[in-house]
């Protein structure tokens, strides 16, 4: 059952506006939290749907083999992808949304099949959403086998499922993989070269936004509700969004005041000017990227914030030790580019993108960073590795192999973090997990140059 239809765009219509992103996001892998922005505008979806597009979006994306489970009774023809990611969004609907009754989802569906295709598919996608009503939805109960069971509740790939359990056990893998299903609470970070948490909270309350200062790390501030980008307080540089666990690195580098730094991935530039920030805009920072035009984002952010020690320039890490003075920086930041396991949340489409091969080729590149980055740093001086994921090879692998390579560094014990996060430490290693404090799966390792580094042969 196929058909050619040009789509035309429906304006301010939530759930066609939805449909278009999951398509794009399958046929050219594009991530759905850029789309997201992208397709709010161009279907001009008012601002009371935008909630509601956004849930519905990362819900079935996030759902997606649970909604396949619960359709492959009922779907006995061979039918167009976009008939496929249709069913999912109104079943994802009518399964997970208690509040958006039943036949609402369903009649949305047959005006988009009409308009999209033609009536006989308007009719099939009909009669197959009714005959989930009335038969009602298969139990996952009948998968015997615990981890494709496992797979289809929290909708993983069966490989990653195994790779999981095989690095950390059945109870806290499972725990990890529902807890990649809950949307995330947007966190900011303060700028205190300008403000304190407590004034931040009544500066964004009086705007009005909720917040609350987090728990755990001191800068952090947790958004309950309300547009955070729209509020002078974000204009004029008191915050920056960033994820509470990605503000562990810059903590626990630790730069002194006046000491010369260089962040090796730094794009788009939380952690960077997070540095900064610690060390008072007093002293230099060198953000190095390989893509030059993200570099830019670095530099609105600094001009946003009020900080004026950072130099972007565009450089691969791979290549930094032949571009960078030999062991001239006090602490260098390597935040590497890895398979971001740890943010499935924000990003579903990663756990349906990512192949076993690609955690071996990233665990490389990580390595030739790190080489790079022992090269400049001088004798005395600080490294940190972080990573966004939680992948064993890309984490503690990576560290080991690195160590191996490199007797010139040891681990040493991480500080400036709270407690609840320094508990949690295994020999100068941290691995945080999503469902830990409902932040970003994150990994951060620190090290410490004791000799001149040996010259590889």
């Amino acid at each position: 059952m196929t058909s050619k239809k040009k789509v035309q765009i429906w304006d301010g219509n939530v759930r066609d506006a939805a449909l278009t992103i999951l398509l794009a996001v399958d046929k050219n892998q594009a991530y759905s939290n850029l789309l997201l922005n992208q397709t709010i505008k161009k279907y001009k979806i008012d601002a009371k749907d935008r909630a509601l597009l956004t849930e519905i979006t990362y819900g079935t994306l996030q759902y997606k083999y649970t909604l396949d489970y619960y359709l492959e009774p009922f779907v006995r023809t061979k039918i167009d992808l976009w008939v496929r990611w249709l069913l999912r969004l109104s079943l994802y609907q009518v399964v997970y949304l208690s509040r958006i009754p039943a036949h609402a989802a369903v009649n949305e569906a047959v005006e988009i099949a009409k308009k999209r295709g033609h009536k006989g598919i308007a009719s099939m996608v009909n009669g197959v959403l009714r005959s989930i009503q009335r038969q009602g939805l298969r139990s996952l109960d009948e998968i015997e086998d615990p981890i494709k069971k496992l797979s289809i509740e929290t909708s993983h790939p069966e490989w990653l499922v195994n790779r999981l359990i095989e690095s950390y056990g059945i109870e806290v893998t499972t725990n990890m993989l529902q807890e990649n299903n809950v949307p995330p609470t947007l966190t900011v970070r303060v700028n205190s070269l300008k403000s304190n948490p407590e004034e931040v909270v009544k500066l964004l309350e009086e705007e009005g936004v909720q917040a609350k200062a987090s728990n755990l790390m001191p800068e952090c501030i947790h958004i309950m509700s309300g547009q955070v980008t729209h509020t002078d307080c974000f204009k004029n540089g008191f915050i920056t969004i960033q994820d509470e666990s990605s503000m562990m690195p810059a903590n626990v580098l630790h730069p002194k005041e006046g000491s010369r730094v260089l962040d090796m991935c730094a794009a788009p530039g939380g952690k960077t000017t997070h540095l900064a920030e610690m060390m008072k805009n007093n002293g230099s920072i060198l953000a190095t990227d390989l893509h030059p035009h993200k570099l830019d984002l670095i530099d609105e952010t600094s001009n946003r914030l009020g900080i004026e020690i950072i130099q972007t320039a565009p450089v691969d890490g791979r290549n930094a030790a032949s571009m960078l003075q030999k062991e001239s920086y006090d602490a260098v930041l390597v935040d590497a580019p890895c398979s971001g396991l740890g943010v499935t949340r924000r990003k579903p489409d990663i756990k349906y993108t990512k192949r076993e091969e690609d955690f071996e080729s990233l665990h490389n590149i990580q390595l030739q960073l790190l080489d790079n980055a022992v090269q400049v740093l001088k004798i005395g001086g600080r490294l940190v590795y972080s990573t966004c994921t939680v992948d064993r090879l890309e984490n503690e692998g990576t560290v080991q192999a690195f160590l191996t390579s490199h007797p010139e560094m040891e681990l040493v014990l991480i500080d400036h973090l709270p407690n609840e996060l320094l508990e949690k430490q295994q020999n100068g290693m941290l691995q945080v997990f999503p469902q830990d404090f409902g932040s970003d799966g994150f990994f951060v390792a620190a090290f410490q140059k004791k000799s001149a580094t040996v010259p590889s042969n």
